[in-house]
């Protein structure tokens, strides 16, 4: 039995984490939690154990796993990458999804589309490994949910299911746009409505969103984002990587102003077209569901519920030296790692 710790800075990194938590308890395991940030005073439900940044670091784990873009690196064990999220190409790669700080130790990728890139970069900078084991945020997607999709979709009282989702980022945030036109859809009541918004996005949207629940709809919390995608036949998005993982079920997606819209999405610009788009997802042709499988396939290959025990056998791999001799961190990392330190109020040594 050895003690491992999950690491997080925002609220939508429970879910990430809580399927890997259930894996290391099945192997027998003692798994803890550092939440800090967005998430500070959040907790992943027993038996993980909360811990603060002081304990953290007396704890000596034999591994970190992170749903955050850093890690402290001042704790003990492997530093290893889970991601918060697929690559939407918010931004430059540089920038966003592939951008390498020097803090992780093993990074674990979703699929093809994200490990090819982190192969190429492990092999120049040589301080990391990589191990393509899928994302474990999407275990619960393809395993016995005891029901609770069934649970969310049963207002629905057999109409078809829409799940909106939008990202936090203002500029491609489709939420300011579409909501007229969403409060038209939800109060016609052909269809039931699944809604959520980033945490991030500005409280006031949020709240105007959650007016929109009643027998036409439900608000969704961050916590049951994973359970609304298995619930719900179409997403209605913009930008998020919610997308893509709506895409990894083979289910159709309707975009508004996506950044760099591809084949699998129907991507709109003009808010008066949303009735037309919902009703394209509803009744998708041969061609755009093959673009969604092959999409699928490329960003998620797994559908079997078990990327968690990969991301475990992989973290193994690494500690027992078989992912090869990792060079030393680079120098750049050093400022990174005292940032973390300043963020998290850790002095000790």
């Amino acid at each position: 039995m050895a003690d491992y710790l999950l690491f997080a800075t925002e609220r939508y990194g429970l879910p990430i984490l809580q399927p890997l938590a259930d894996a290391l308890h099945a192997g027998g395991h003692q798994v803890h939690a550092l939440l800090a940030a967005g998430a500070a005073g959040l907790a992943l439900p027993a038996p993980v154990r909360a811990v603060d940044v002081r304990g953290a670091a007396r704890l000596r784990p034999r591994a970190v796993f992170s749903a955050s873009n850093e890690v402290p690196t001042f704790v003990a064990g492997a530093k290893v990458q889970l991601f918060h999220g697929f690559n939407v190409e918010k931004r430059a790669d540089e920038q966003g999804h592939f951008r390498v700080r020097g803090l992780f130790d093993l990074y674990c990728t979703q699929g093809p589309a994200t490990t090819a890139p982190f192969q190429a970069l492990a092999a120049r900078l040589g301080h990391f490994a990589v191990v393509q084991t899928g994302w474990p945020k999407l275990d619960p997607l393809f395993r016995d949910d005891g029901g609770a999709a069934a649970a969310l979709r049963a207002p629905a009282a057999g109409r078809p299911v829409v799940m909106f989702a939008s990202t936090f980022t203002e500029r491609l945030s489709a939420a300011p746009h579409l909501l007229p036109g969403i409060a038209a859809e939800v109060a016609r009541g052909d269809r039931y409505w699944l809604l959520t918004l980033h945490p991030k996005c500005p409280p006031a949207l949020v709240q105007r969103y959650r007016a929109l629940a009643g027998p036409n709809a439900a608000f969704v919390e961050p916590e049951q984002l994973v359970t609304a995608q298995r619930a719900a036949d179409v997403l209605l998005a913009d930008t998020t990587s919610v997308v893509s993982e709506f895409v990894v079920q083979h289910k159709p997606v309707v975009t508004f102003r996506n950044r760099a819209p591809k084949p699998h999405m129907l991507d709109f610009d003009d808010p008066a077209r949303l009735p037309e788009m919902l009703a394209h997802a509803f009744d998708p042709g041969a061609v755009l569901r093959a673009a969604i499988v092959a999409y699928a396939g490329a960003i998620h290959p797994y559908r079997d519920g078990r990327s968690s025990e990969r991301v475990i056998e992989a973290t193994e791999a690494l500690l027992d030296g078989r992912l090869g001799t990792l060079a030393r961190k680079p120098l750049s990392a050093l400022w990174r790692a005292w940032q973390i330190r300043r963020e998290l109020d850790y002095w000790g040594f």
